[in-house]
């Protein structure tokens, strides 16, 4: 038996640079079991139906409700982080830092482009996965990679094109690790973990010959599997040290016809060869061989992947999510419901003391039951006391809105008015105030991972591009549809891509409402004279986006108006014409 574990040990064991990202997976998989069980805690709560699957459900109640305030909290804070993302189709601005790159024809390919590609791609349906992440763990994880999609038509053989270019994808938190001690995320190495199976990695050795895997360390794998067939599963539990995430055993793992891949990327110490690696990409298969070892291709010098936070901790980038410090007042809210719940029902039921001779009716405790007791018998009811089942209530419903201010969700994000009668000046000052934590998370969203990932985009399109390509966009000067052929070069320029989003949302509804307040003041009437109506009604264009309409325009009110009156006028003339042109008399009646 020990030469068959000596065997295994040898044919298993991690070598070089695969043993020591193997262990560096490990170790930091290792150190976030504790956050990981918050994360399952806050999982469970959100899902739950009743409390027999939430931390509640030690509590000795009979009841088993769960009040879904959790999970409320989670879905107004998405639908509301969502709309201030995406308020219109103008979300998307391209900024140049160069005569060149502010040029009308640039900004117009780049922002037609990217456009085209954000709605091909489904990055909304990847932003909202994200948002979630965000919302639910506090931490959002995606990469960015370049597609080229195609399918065979089965009658002619024809390949036909899909999707080509930039895709945003969520990354998710269970299947990357990182040093949390770093100074961000971008300066830390990454692991990440995929599973493929055997049949899609030989597949990928042709079909994309981009990722430069190594076809002997392929073969090898596949050998492997045909070589551990071979053993028992009690020989491989000989060698437990060797286990693989999601798999019971590690001859489940080897039988299931699957491969666990971990990629680092980053900057790595060779402890066999000495040296020192610097923004590499290094891919480990089996946790044992690696199949492939590269310099990042990216021209930015780091991966496409980025990590954005809810709310960040001192020297650590595993951030808190706004849902994190609630979880024990849900389960307060879940105690007072039940215990509430359960008061009740002693109150409706109570249990009974019989003493002396009793006679029990048949139909038992209830409603019109006749109960005989002989000399010395009685019945007493015990438990109702009524005054906890108000107390519960008052305690919930005051334990329900501290959970909401404390997420950045006021009540008044629900459409729901806050009690006390206010002028219009003082609810525009409150709903600013109320919102300040909604517009600040959701703003460091925006500018920490959603433009991050558009420009990450961009920079693959550029380097990937090859030819033409046909893009769909709107021309505002006539109201119609166009066709936009989009090479490398027109999409090649020194600038940045901008979300404005939220940051344009929030600023029009602050400005707007800042002006109407002023416009009904005395204080308008003094400064009138002295502001511009031309930029006053390009400001209003702007903020409500109806540059597209082109309804403002250098005394166009004044020209319109003088050719309507010109019409007027014309038409007055021609009724005045018609109405001093004698008719013919109508002829006589012939006689019959």
């Amino acid at each position: 038996m020990k030469k068959v574990v000596a065997e295994l040990t040898e044919m298993l064991a991690p070598k070089g640079l695969a043993g020591q990202i193997t262990s560096l997976w490990t170790k930091h998989t290792n150190e976030r079991l504790p956050w990981l069980a918050q994360k399952k805690e806050l999982r469970d709560y959100i899902f739950a139906t009743d409390t027999n699957t939430t931390s509640n459900q030690a509590l000795p109640w009979k009841n088993r409700t769960t009040i879904p305030k959790l999970c409320q909290i989670r879905d107004n804070l998405f639908s509301n982080y969502e709309s201030a993302l995406f308020p219109n189709d103008n979300w998307l601005k391209w900024e140049g830092s160069g005569n060149d790159a502010v040029t009308k024809e640039k900004r117009k390919a780049i922002e037609a482009y990217m456009k085209n590609k954000v709605k091909e791609s489904n990055f909304v349906t990847e932003i909202q996965k994200l948002l979630y992440d965000y919302i639910d763990t506090g931490n959002a994880f995606y990469d960015v990679e370049w597609i080229t999609e195609s399918t065979v038509d089965a009658e002619t053989g024809e390949i036909i094109p899909g999707y080509i270019g930039p895709k945003l994808t969520r990354v998710s938190y269970l299947d990357q690790v990182f040093n949390p001690i770093a100074s961000s995320y971008d300066d830390s190495y990454k692991i990440t973990r995929y599973l493929k199976t055997l049949g899609e990695m030989i597949e990928e050795l042709d079909t994309k010959p981009e990722l430069s895997y190594n076809r002997e360390v392929v073969m090898k794998a596949r050998d492997l599997r045909q070589s551990i067939s071979t053993y028992s599963p009690e020989d491989l539990n000989k060698v437990a040290a060797f286990q693989v995430d999601g798999f019971g055993s590690l001859y489940d793992y080897y039988s299931s016809g699957y491969i666990e891949i971990l990629e680092f990327e980053g900057s790595i110490h060779d402890k066999e060869s000495n040296a020192f690696k610097k923004n590499v990409i290094i891919t480990v298969i089996d946790r044992s061989m690696v199949v492939r070892e590269a310099r990042m291709p990216s021209w930015l010098g780091k991966s496409y992947k980025g990590h954005v936070g809810w709310r960040y901790r001192p020297d650590n980038l595993y951030a808190m999510g706004p849902l994190d410090n609630l979880v024990g007042m849900q389960y307060r809210i879940d105690h007072l419901e039940n215990a509430k719940a359960d008061a009740f029902d002693l109150a409706i039921h109570p249990p009974m003391v019989i003493a002396g001779n009793v006679e029990i009716p048949d139909s038992g405790w209830g409603p019109d039951s006749v109960w005989i007791a002989g000399e010395g018998g009685a019945v007493t009811e015990l438990g109702k006391n009524l005054a906890p089942i108000v107390s519960a209530d008052n305690q919930i419903a005051a334990l329900e809105l501290k959970m909401e201010e404390m997420a950045g969700a006021p009540k008044q994000a629900m459409g729901i008015r806050t009690p006390g009668e206010k002028t219009a000046f003082e609810v525009q000052t409150l709903e600013m105030a109320a919102s300040r934590i909604f517009q600040q998370k959701i703003r460091h969203f925006e500018i920490n991972l959603l433009e991050p990932a558009l420009n990450k985009m961009l920079e693959l399109a550029r380097r990937n591009m090859d030819g033409s390509d046909l893009v769909r966009v709107m021309d505002d000067d006539i109201g119609v549809v166009n066709f936009l052929s989009v090479t490398k070069e027109d999409i090649t320029a020194s600038g940045k891509l901008r979300a404005v989003g939220a940051r344009h949302f929030a600023a029009q509804a602050t400005m707007i409402q800042n002006l109407v307040a002023i416009s009904n003041t005395p204080i308008w009437q003094q400064i009138s004279p002295h502001v511009s109506t031309k930029r006053l009604g390009a400001m209003v264009e702007d903020l409500l986006n109806l540059e597209q309409f082109d309804l403002v325009s250098d005394n166009i009110g004044v020209l319109e108006a003088a050719e309507t009156q010109q019409f007027m006028s014309q038409g007055e003339e021609d009724r005045m014409v018609a109405d001093a042109t004698p008719t013919e008399a109508p002829e006589p009646p012939k006689d019959v």
